[in-house]
């Protein structure tokens, strides 16, 4: 732009931009929106990246979360312990939901069923805070979004690896010894890992958004825990029901997982108390949860720590 004289007054030189839009003047000369959404593959690349920033962030939180307690890391595993423990009183020894079951049977059967639920629990409670919880950090740091609730999903996993010495303590107390089935506890701790962090993406998003849905989730996952067979045995308290409602209650995640640690840790949990197909249906269900969650929190990449 040059300035010309007319009259004696200055004139402007028309300008080459002038009549362009914004969007035409950010082609033009090759700018970005700050903070704009990277592309799929490139998100999938920085989040790689940070990798060592995940670990570190959800060790770090697993130490501080109970660093104000007596007890310290203890109650990792004395909380789900003395949830058994409430729920064998109740359910065990006055509802007798156990039927069908010795009592050498259904305590493992049900201390199993409160840890890896625990898991999956935790880690969407955990999820559902993963923004909203931490906007400073969001606000004043540029990273993958998506690094806190892997982070915090990651964080719930290695608090499970502590507690399941006690659950194995538990399990050959009650003449459950090792055998080969427990391998499979390997792949079933890897396939929960994948469905709890698509399930935390999701619920980041959402809880980013609505911020309220943090206090609805403790009455979703109650009854969540309920229609799961956390305390009793789908296959056998709902004998003589629509066999589509036991189907139904069977395929949902939180009981396929529960009924694949059963099997793998304790004897007298057969085959038959498995749903068909059930490892096709532990696999689907972390595949597409983990890939549709984190196509879906990857999406408002842009809109996290906004408004």
């Amino acid at each position: 732009m040059s300035d010309t004289t007319h009259g004696g007054v200055a004139v402007s030189a028309p300008s080459p931009d002038d009549g362009l839009t914004a969007a035409e003047l950010a082609a033009k000369y090759g700018l970005s929106v700050s903070g704009a959404r990277p592309g799929l593959v490139e998100y999938v690349r920085q989040l790689w990246g940070r990798r060592h920033f995940i670990l570190a962030f959800s060790q770090a939180k697993l130490t501080a979360q109970y660093s104000q307690a007596r007890l310290g890391q203890l109650w990792q595993v004395a909380t789900p312990l003395l949830n058994a423990f409430v729920y064998y009183m109740i359910f065990g020894l006055i509802l007798k939901a156990g039927r069908g079951m010795t009592t050498g049977t259904y305590i493992p059967f049900l201390v199993t069923g409160v840890f890896v639920f625990t898991f999956t629990q935790n880690s969407a409670m955990a999820g559902v805070r993963a923004i909203s919880g931490n906007l400073g950090l969001v606000r004043a740091l540029h990273f993958p979004r998506a690094s806190l609730p892997v982070s915090f999903a990651l964080q719930q996993l290695q608090q499970l690896l502590f507690s399941m010495v006690v659950l194995f303590v538990v399990a050959v107390g009650f003449g459950n010894y090792p055998s080969l089935s427990w391998l499979l506890i390997v792949p079933i701790l890897a396939l929960q890992f994948c469905f709890n962090t698509g399930l935390a993406l999701i619920l980041a998003r959402l809880g980013a958004k609505t911020p309220d849905l943090a206090q609805l989730m403790p009455f979703i996952l109650r009854t969540w825990m309920y229609a799961s067979g956390v305390m009793f045995s789908i296959h056998t308290m709902l004998v003589g029901r629509p066999a589509w409602v036991v189907h139904a209650l069977q395929v949902n995640p939180a009981a396929v997982y529960m009924d694949l640690m059963r099997f793998a840790l304790i004897e007298d949990y057969v085959a038959e108390n498995l749903p068909p197909h059930v490892w096709a249906v532990a696999l689907s269900w972390a595949v597409v949860v983990l890939a549709g969650g984190f196509v879906y929190f990857w999406r408002a990449e842009e809109r996290y720590g906004r408004g």
